[in-house]
């Protein structure tokens, strides 16, 4: 079943990601089957080759099968496509259930029947994802007509389209047992709110999969913890259903039969409630093939089920072969069958054999899907495995008590009582992911790809080897080599043990203890983006957040900041405020440039959630920092001609308080340099300016000359495709005697007044300019 299934995936990989070829590949396995069948009946000792050979026929259909499925999808994918970047009139069915986005607008997945230009549609089968205004009537089986824009995805994509609503309209709203699912979950969900947080939103999530009510801050806590598996209707959520149906048959005396089919029912009667889109289905298939090869007691047979449900899975959807939730399901419930309990028995050797079981289910999905975690993501949790040992008994509470919550619904005192209580264990979960994201180090940032992949596999097997039980002394050669390979893994673990924390000790204690005591400006090394911190009297000013929220984290975790008094975002370009999740919950006051759109007032209000007070800079506002004073020099609050962005940017100023007279020019291009000098008072003499927009070559020469900077600091990412700085900048900073200093060259930059002179220390020199 293994090669039925690897034959499945390597089939559909190619055929997803060039549709063209799928008849080929389809010809192709077709005709090896029959060559290999053919083969199989000349010869002899058929008895002694059959078996073998059969599989490879069986994975070859299976290949054949999974190519036609994409080939027969291609013509209306094709027709779709033909859409892209026109306005268009579609109508379909909801065939998932929907969730909010970064954007704002309610996305879901809608299978087409037609599609055209407003007024012309013609019929059309294919897949689209659909973004509208948030509101009802978006429920699994309601069809709906949108008008908008339509633009093709990539290749690989279970979509052939995505349209962005301008307008939308149920046609006909879900009928029978999806109208009572929608409806039912909305009660827990109006029922869930009523109570306190953390916990109350979560709630729906963890009972019936309907995320709506996670507030963006928990859900990036969830991703950061290791729960968000949690958070949704995944095989988690459906191996605890399955086990509840399970126990509760045998605990009233139901054979195992009986607990088979009842655990069957439940499973089925669940993913109905919680909506049968692909994902959930897959879930629950991952899920069946996994917990009922645990609870007969054969793990062995539940590898070949698993493969088996993987290989149909693929027959039906190919283009679950490029989704790394599919990817993750099939690994994790593999891990399930095959790696927790050899897992649990070795750790017995350290602790007790309840704790060892505890630990060996998460421990064993964390080794397993690593690798596969690190060929799309940029970080690793390492405090994923004891968050999961925390939550996970009050997983299966929250589970069971909130769903039956859900189905008490026409009974609402008894609803109501079955809620409350499941809030407790929702809650638990909840304050789990707060209180794991913080933890100092719980995440390693890592470089997403195959070779990240491939050194995460060496760990992870590197750690199962050590963990894994021995084996039997009577086979003494082999003992010898496990030996060997024990020792192996242990000293590789070791040293990786020694290096990071090496890394961790110049990232964080040792970075701050060399961190000279006298700097009052920092320039922190985000690449291409600004993240520039003020001190004065221990206070703390951080204007803008770079684009990475780690290499933010890093940098103030180096320079000791754990509070920030003031944050400046000059403007919402992903390179000034791209890392701002890494601050939130940990600043006082926020001024802000003119918010463009939905996005950039959704990070203003994260911010304020957070317990920041927020508001717009305009020219004159003015406060203290510390023994510092600072100042907004732009944008004017009637400045019509730059409404937001680079233009837009706030210009703001420090001086006093040990703090040298500093100007910060954020991404100000030309003219508005020009305004800013015609309508504010510059005297001469600033000791630092922040140089405008990387070093750009839109500068005026004529505010750099009224200003004549000691250090023009500039911050600027190495090697960066724009060309920054440019040389006509460099030439002009020099004509007016500043001493350059740029991020790209000489990283991290500190700056501080000692003598009444601006000193300079960075990580590849000292000096003081004058």
């Amino acid at each position: 079943m293994l090669v039925v299934a690897g034959t499945a995936w390597s089939a559909a990989l190619p055929c997803v990601l060039a549709p063209e070829g799928a008849w080929w590949v389809a010809a192709a396995c077709v005709l090896c089957a029959v060559t290999m069948t053919l083969g199989l009946v000349r010869r002899q000792h058929v008895s002694q080759t059959r078996p073998r050979g059969a599989v490879l026929v069986i994975a070859l259909v299976v290949g054949a099968a999974v190519a036609t499925a994409v080939a027969v999808a291609q013509p209306g994918r094709s027709a779709a496509a033909r859409w892209d970047g026109r306005a268009v009139e579609a109508l379909g069915t909801v065939s998932s259930s929907a969730a909010v986005g970064d954007d704002g607008r309610l996305w879901m997945q809608v299978q087409l029947s037609a599609l055209g230009s407003p007024g012309r549609t013609e019929p059309v089968d294919a897949a689209a994802r659909v973004g509208v205004e948030p509101g009802e009537g978006y429920d699994l089986g309601a069809v709906i007509r949108v008008t908008g824009e339509a633009a093709v995805t990539d290749p690989g994509e279970q979509a052939a389209l995505v349209v962005f609503a301008t307008t939308s309209d149920s046609v006909r709203p879900a009928e029978g047992v999806f109208a009572i699912a929608a409806h039912a979950k909305s009660d827990l969900v109006a029922r869930s709110l009523r109570l306190p947080e953390p916990g109350a939103g979560l709630l729906p999530g963890l009972a019936v999969g309907d995320t709506r009510a996670v507030s963006s801050e928990l859900d990036d806590d969830m991703r950061a913890s290791g729960l968000s598996h949690l958070t949704a209707v995944s095989g988690a959520n459906c191996a605890i259903v399955v086990g509840a149906a399970f126990g509760v048959t045998a605990w009233c005396g139901g054979g195992r039969r009986m607990r088979i089919v009842m655990a069957a029912l439940a499973l089925g009667g669940f993913v109905i409630l919680v909506t049968p889109e692909p994902s959930v289905v897959r879930a629950a298939v991952m899920a069946s093939a996994a917990m009922g090869s645990i609870l007969l007691g054969r793990p062995s047979a539940g590898a070949g089920l698993l493969a088996l449900s993987a290989a149909g899975i693929l027959v039906f959807d190919p283009w679950m072969a490029t989704s790394a939730g599919f990817a993750l399901s099939v690994v994790a419930s593999g891990a399930l069958i095959l790696l927790a309990r050899p897992l649990a028995r070795g750790l017995e050797r350290w602790m007790p054999r309840t704790l060892a079981l505890a630990l060996g289910v998460p421990l064993s999905a964390q080794l397993a899907c690593g690798p596969v975690i690190a060929l799309f993501a940029e970080q690793q949790s390492l405090i994923g495995v004891a968050a999961n040992m925390i939550a996970d008994p009050a997983a299966p509470l929250a589970t069971v008590i909130g769903l039956l919550a859900c189905l008490a619904g026409p009974a609402p005192p008894i609803a109501d009582v079955l809620t409350a209580a499941a809030w407790l264990p929702a809650a638990w979960i909840a304050t789990t992911a707060y209180v794991a994201a913080d933890v100092p180090w719980g995440q390693i940032a890592v470089v997403s790809g195959l070779s990240s992949a491939l050194v995460v596999a060496l760990v992870s097997a590197a750690v199962a080897v050590v963990l894994l039980p021995g084996m039997s002394r009577d086979r003494t050669a082999s003992h010898r080599w496990w030996r060997a390979a024990r020792a192996a893994a242990a000293i590789l673990l070791v040293s990786i043990g020694a290096i990071g924390a090496a890394q961790l000790l110049l990232s964080g204690p040792l970075a701050t203890a060399a961190t000279p005591e006298g700097w009052s400006v920092a320039a922190c090394d985000v690449g291409q983006g600004d993240a520039l911190v003020v001190r004065s009297s221990g206070y703390i000013a951080l204007i803008d957040t770079g684009p990475d929220p780690a290499a933010l984290s890093s940098c103030l975790r180096s320079l000791g900041v754990g509070r920030i008094s003031l944050l400046v975002l000059t403007h919402f370009d992903l390179d000034h405020a791209g890392g701002v999740s890494s601050v939130i919950g940990a600043v006082d006051r926020v001024l802000h440039g003119p918010p463009a759109d939905a996005d950039d007032r959704r990070t203003i209000d994260e911010l304020v959630r957070g317990g920041a007070a927020a508001a717009q800079a305009a020219t004159g506002m003015q406060g203290t920092l510390g023994d510092a004073r600072w100042r907004i020099l732009w944008p004017a609050r009637s400045s019509a001609a730059f409404p937001s962005g680079n233009d837009a940017s706030v210009v703001i100023e420090f001086e006093g308080g040990g703090v040298p007279r500093s100007l910060f020019l954020g991404d100000l291009s030309a003219a508005p340099q020009c305004a800013l000098a015609r309508a504010v008072h510059l005297s001469g003499g600033y000791d630092v300016v922040k140089v405008a927009h990387h070093g750009s070559a839109d500068q005026d020469p004529d505010l750099y000359r009224m200003l004549r900077p000691s250090v023009a600091l500039i911050s600027v990412g190495e090697g960066n495709d724009y060309g920054h700085p440019r040389a006509d900048t460099l030439a002009l900073l020099e004509a007016v005697g500043a001493h350059i200093v740029r991020t790209d060259l000489s990283g991290r930059v500190l700056l501080g007044v000692r003598d009444g002179d601006v000193e300079v220390w960075s990580e590849e020199s000292v000096g003081a300019p004058g």
